[in-house]
């Protein structure tokens, strides 16, 4: 998953937008992740609040993966808010 700062015409400052991205490679999940949210907005320059402009949030499991269906090469928009049903399959149990 990855987390990148957006800038919106009329928003005071860049906000984080994330991005679930079926491609393994962490760099090329990054761009491909720029890519998408450039169709939203500007993405940020520099750090804002600590946070830098394209950041890994964490490494998506298979178990994960599969259960949303994320298809390989597949970028798929979550939105501003904390995605906690990608995050919450992340840390249950053995299964």
């Amino acid at each position: 998953m990855i987390g990148v700062m957006v800038q919106l015409a009329g928003e005071p400052a860049p906000l984080r937008h994330f991005f679930a991205v079926g491609i393994e490679e962490r760099a090329k999940a990054e761009w491909r992740a720029v890519d998408r949210a450039l169709l939203i907005g500007r993405v940020a320059e520099s750090p804002v609040g600590g946070l830098e402009p394209v950041h890994a949030v964490s490494e998506l499991t298979p178990k994960s993966v599969k259960a949303l269906a994320l298809k390989p090469g597949e970028v798929r928009a979550l939105g501003w808010r904390w995605p906690r049903k990608w995050i919450t399959l992340e840390v249950e149990g053995p299964g």
